[in-house]
């Protein structure tokens, strides 16, 4: 078997060794064959390695007589907005998203403005491995193009919410761009909105300085305490390459993807009218069957992925999908996370229930009293406890082990192995653990209504997978 040159998302390796430059010549290669012809749109995010990797992806396409449309440091959504709304045959986004500094990648973007599909995945990588482009004879140049849609992608965005109830509610929110290339254009949606804005970490830097290039738990303190202790209404954090946004209530209080997704579906359909069912991974949230029951609405689950869950709003029809990593897929703009239209939408949500609507001026009436507040909104779906973590494990035969010990273990109510394992203790206690498609590690998520459950099942699996390993493991 050939090894798999795609992740769960794009290609990713450290630059300079699994990205050796024979390999992103030949991957070029293959990525331009698999077009066929441009013009293809190129851009990049903010570490070291981007722009030697756009100026190799670059010369190849252009060496095979495809033109190039070059963007620059660009956000992830907004090249795949260029790529959707220009009419290219596809494009290419340089970016290693949340990982760490020292990875970088390729995220081909296929025609109509999304990420390729597996079998598309599969395709690339059959050429790769068998090399057809060594026998074409390219006797034409390509063109290169400089490529700047950030003004129309902008105002594309504010298309989508109600701009003067946004601007009547006197917004503050604390924007953390991480160092990554959000920095760019988010901060611009909300100051265009009226909403005061402080912005952390909006310099771009390729080592992430400040916190790294992924959002999480244990990282974004600077931005709850900015947030809580000084009045603001709200804050979000983005990840490398700006797809990804998890937002903090006034309080400081941060709330995972899911719960965002689950709540801005519940936003979109029962305040705005939208007509669609909802897709998501099976890691997410138990919120979100409960939104779907309560607005008659189907829920599909996916296996994890962006890929997966683009595709399974593709299949279905439907408008919303979201992830519990912070991606927010709004189909309206384009069938992708995408951090800058989230955020939007997060403003259009607290607006509404900030101004109050219109049309239905009785709309607060099973809301909390403090209906204004991010933190009673988020209230709306209740409260579960969720647990997220992962294992560092190099080995294959180590996670193919630690995914088999945990299925086996004990009397469960169900066993689930869509993607990865997933154990159920009850209709609302679970457990999961998935092998990362980007990084060596096992995913860890756990969910109850029972804190104590949870607490005591993932403490109760982590001994299970020391024991069997007969080794410390690094959480």
């Amino acid at each position: 078997m050939v090894k798999r040159l795609f992740g769960t998302n794009g290609i990713r390796g450290v630059f300079g060794q699994d990205l050796s430059i024979e390999f992103l010549i030949d991957i070029a290669f293959s990525i331009g064959y698999y077009f066929e012809k441009g013009p293809i749109a190129l851009g990049y995010d903010g570490r070291s390695s981007s722009l030697s990797i756009s100026k190799i992806v670059s010369a190849v396409l252009m060496s095979m007589g495809i033109d190039v449309y070059q963007m620059g440091l660009t956000p992830t959504p907004c090249l795949q907005y260029s790529v959707k709304n220009l009419k290219m045959s596809g494009g290419i986004m340089v970016t290693a998203s949340h990982n760490p500094k020292e990875y970088n990648g390729l995220k081909p973007v296929s025609h109509l403005g999304y990420e390729l599909s597996r079998e598309e995945e599969i395709k690339i990588e059959t050429i790769y491995y068998e090399k057809p482009f060594l026998n074409e004879r390219y006797k034409v140049i390509g063109s290169l193009f400089d490529l700047n849609v950030l003004d129309q992608y902008i105002n594309k965005v504010l298309s989508f919410v109600d701009r003067e109830i946004i601007e009547k509610s006197n917004i503050r929110i604390v924007m953390d761009c991480g160092n990554g290339v959000q920095s760019i254009i988010a901060p611009l949606i909300a100051q265009k909105l009226g909403c005061e804005v402080l912005i952390m970490n909006g310099n771009i830097d390729s080592n992430f300085s400040a916190r790294g290039s992924e959002p999480k738990m244990d990282n974004l303190l600077s931005l709850t305490k900015m947030v809580s202790e000084n009045g603001y209404d709200l804050g979000v954090a983005y990840d490398g390459d700006g797809d990804r946004s998890i937002f903090c209530d006034e309080k400081g209080v941060i709330h995972w993807g899911d719960k965002t997704g689950s709540l801005l579906s519940y936003h979109l359909i029962k305040n705005k009218g939208l007509e669609s069912e909802i897709v998501c991974p099976i890691n997410s949230s138990l919120v979100i069957s409960k939104v779907g029951d309560l607005l008659n609405k189907r829920v599909h689950f996916t296996k994890v992925g962006s890929v997966e869950v683009t595709y399974g709003m593709k299949d279905t029809n439907s408008l919303i999908g979201f992830e519990e990593n912070g991606g927010f897929f709004y189909g309206p703009l384009n069938l992708v996370r995408d951090g800058a239209i989230t955020t939007a939408l997060i403003l259009d949500m607290l607006s509404y229930y900030k101004q109050g609507d219109p049309v239905n001026p009785d709309y607060k009436i099973n809301l909390p009293s403090e209906a204004s507040k991010l933190s009673s909104i988020y209230s709306i779906l209740g409260e579960t406890f969720q647990y997220k973590s992962s294992i560092n494990l190099s080995s294959k035969d180590d996670i193919k082990r630690v995914l088999e010990i945990c299925s086996e273990h004990g009397s469960v109510f169900k066993v689930e192995k869509v993607d990865g394992v997933k154990i159920w203790f009850d209709t609302e206690s679970w457990i999961m653990f998935r092998p990362s498609g980007t990084e060596p590690l096992v995913r860890i998520y756990s969910e109850s209504n029972d804190y104590s459950l949870m607490n005591s099942k993932v403490k109760e699996y982590l001994s299970l997978i020391k024991k069997h390993l007969n080794r410390e493991i690094n959480i």
